[in-house]
């Protein structure tokens, strides 16, 4: 037995059997051990930004890590741009990064980097495996730090520490520290600031206080104390359709949320974090909430959100019979059609969305109406990229889908997007994964000629239309799929689109539909 064997064992002993990967040299004896572990399931990624984005759409999900296998400090920077958005879901992950053996080290070969300072940035704990007897307490300590807000964990592990001998050594499950009690002042001063503000105070709801049951509460919160809910401007996952509370998201636009968060004098975080401005922009504040607004936190990512709820409930004098403003039956609109919109698009999606489906929703500037329609569809899990780097879509799709293999995901992605990490339409292919991705094919960088405007510039000039334009040539959606083994088709009608939808979600499969707009 070897240090990589009982690495492997310590993993499986804490339900993490599940290893998205892109190897190298270095980790060739972790790959012989994993070889040696059926019960580990081993998920080939063909960059490692497809890695970590798949290990934070598979933790949303399970809410239990997985891990990933990346190639020295190379490998780990590729990987870093969605280890970032994973921090910030709050998602747990257990990277692993292969490095020279420790005696190699001091030759500074050409792979020979500083892994802590790259990793540390993305990662709640970063850790270097000393040697082979070294393994079990940096394992261990490796998934307790996943599972510890924010939750991305990086365990370092040279060559010489894999292939080491390791007498026989017995591995169980982690002790983890049980969430703290909830804290009763933080209710009474919640409760107290909403009897003072009937009307004008707002709850904002993140993590498992956005999943059915904790909305079930906060719905009767806001039923019995006229207190409005929202959800984060970017959504790390909620539980939505009919028969769910709907919090209302917070708009990305500065002028639009500053809009909906006028008439709060109280604003409670549960699970949350202060809304701000995405950026700074001239003449206009960083913080969304408007002067004087009281911002309260009843509970924190780590606390326990469901009990903090129901004893702030329970404080108000709120009934657990108290009835909730639940989600009804679609608005009445006419099905669109003609030449294909983001609007139609959205409504189509909205109205056929297969009960107990998750939307990966990457679409940026596309389908804006979509997270409002998906109040009165079929219920289902919602998720975004939460820390504005792009290319976590088809990643996050792609995790869902191995996390869930019974449920339908559908892949909202926006061509610009989609490009930084298309490789994982092979993944999808090669595990036959249930994902229909749906490109929302503009030919441009949409949220950047937003952001000229923004900024004040009204009119663009060439140089700069030659950055932010995705013409010339366009993208060819179909081919690339085709050339992933993912089957596809295009539409540019609202008519075909639906055909194109129906088919898709009558089948299983990954499926590609480019949805050309106009």
């Amino acid at each position: 037995m070897n240090g990589a064997d009982v690495l492997c064992d310590v993993l499986l002993a804490n339900d993490v059997t599940v290893c998205f990967a892109n190897p190298g040299t270095s980790e060739m004896h972790f790959v012989a051990a994993l070889d040696r572990k059926p019960k580990m399931r081993c998920v080939l990624g063909l960059f490692e930004g497809v890695v970590t984005g798949a290990a934070d759409g598979y933790a949303r999900m399970t809410d239990r890590p997985a891990a990933t296998l990346l190639h020295t400090g190379p490998g780990l920077a590729n990987g870093l741009a969605n280890m970032h958005n994973a921090r910030r879901a709050f998602s747990p992950m257990i990277n692993i990064v292969g490095d020279h053996a420790s005696y190699h080290l001091p030759l500074d070969a050409p792979l020979t980097s500083d892994i802590e300072s790259l990793a540390a940035p993305m990662s709640n704990w970063v850790g270097r495996v000393k040697g082979s007897a070294d393994i079990v307490p940096a394992a261990e300590a490796a998934f307790r730090a996943s599972l510890t807000p924010p939750g991305v964990a990086t365990m370092i592990l040279p060559a010489d520490a894999a292939w080491g001998a390791v007498d026989a050594v017995s591995v169980g499950k982690v002790k983890l520290v049980p969430a703290p009690a909830v804290d009763m002042d933080a209710v009474r001063k919640v409760a107290a600031a909403i009897r003072t503000a009937p009307g004008r105070a707002g709850m904002i709801v993140r993590g498992k206080a956005a999943r059915a049951d904790g909305l079930a509460i906060a719905g009767q919160i806001s039923t019995g104390s006229d207190v409005r809910l929202f959800g984060e401007v970017l959504i790390a996952r909620m539980q939505r359709g009919r028969g769910r509370v709907a919090p209302t998201r917070i708009p990305y636009p500065v002028d639009a949320a500053m809009a909906v968060l006028r008439d709060v004098d109280v604003l409670i975080l549960v699970g949350a974090k202060e809304p701000v401005a995405f950026f700074a922009y001239p003449g206009k504040p960083g913080r969304l909430v408007r002067e004087g607004c009281e911002v309260l936190t009843l509970a924190a990512h780590g606390d326990d959100l469901h009990a903090a709820l129901e004893a702030l409930r329970d404080e108000l004098g709120i009934k657990p019979s108290q009835q909730q403003v639940l989600a009804a039956a679609f608005p009445d609109e006419a099905t669109p059609n003609g030449k294909l919109t983001e609007d139609a698009i959205a409504l189509s999606v909205a109205r056929k969305l297969p009960a107990d489906a998750i939307v990966c929703d990457e679409a940026v500037t596309s389908a804006r109406r979509f997270f409002a329609l998906s109040a009165f569809a079929a219920p289902h899990d919602y998720m975004m990229g939460t820390g504005g780097s792009i290319g976590g879509g088809i990643p996050m799709a792609t995790g869902a889908a191995i996390a869930c293999p019974d449920r339908k995901v559908i892949n909202l992605e926006a061509d610009g997007s989609g490009m930084y990490t298309v490789q994982g339409l092979w993944t999808q292919a090669r595990e036959k994964l249930d994902v229909v991705t749906i490109v929302f094919s503009n030919r441009t960088y949409a949220i950047l000629h937003g952001e000229m405007k923004n900024v004040g510039v009204g009119a663009i000039g060439e140089n700069a239309r030659r950055m932010l334009d995705l013409d010339h040539p366009s993208l060819d959606w179909v081919s690339l799929a085709k050339g992933m083994g993912v089957e596809a088709a295009r539409a540019d009608t609202c008519e075909r689109f639906e055909a194109l939808l129906d088919s898709a979600l009558s089948r299983r499969g990954p499926f590609l539909i480019e949805a050309v707009l106009f």
